[in-house]
């Protein structure tokens, strides 16, 4: 599905959405061009998640930590930015497989960057800016078929 996303609580209210969909384990895959935002739908995620902290990239540390809840129950969220990793193995090193296979909510920006890595059941959620800056949003994952409104 795609959808165009017309200012910034357009992207707020996708990320509540997204999260009515969400389950224990899921993996969220952003791709897109530098400041589409990615990581302003990872900030209304967290959000959405009732994260405390404030959310930001982890551009140069790889990942942050976060505790959530979803549906009730505390969760682990783990966000990855891997904009600066060039092969799989290099997140092999670091466990980035249990992340991506546990129990938390892995959000894992410039996911094709690793993409043999990710879990086949994941929300892939592609940004782009067009050449007349508007922001469009590209989704596509199972539990995410239907139509965000």
């Amino acid at each position: 599905m795609q959808i165009e996303l017309k200012e910034l609580d357009d992207t707020r209210r996708f990320a509540n959405w997204v999260v009515q969909h969400i389950k224990r384990g899921q993996v969220i895959c952003l791709v897109g061009d530098l400041g589409a935002g990615k990581t302003t739908f990872t900030q209304f995620l967290c959000q959405a998640l009732g994260v405390q902290e404030y959310v930001t990239s982890p551009t140069f540390n790889l990942m942050n930590t976060y505790s959530g809840v979803l549906n009730g129950t505390p969760i682990d969220l783990y966000h990855f930015d891997v904009y600066r990793v060039f092969a799989s193995e290099e997140m092999y090193e670091i466990g980035f497989d249990e992340f991506l296979y546990g129990e938390g909510i892995s959000i894992v920006e410039w996911a094709n960057q690793v993409a043999d890595m990710i879990p086949k059941d994941s929300l892939w959620i592609t940004m782009t800016l067009t050449l007349d800056g508007k922001r469009v949003l590209t989704y596509k994952g199972q539990n995410f078929e239907g139509e965000f409104k």
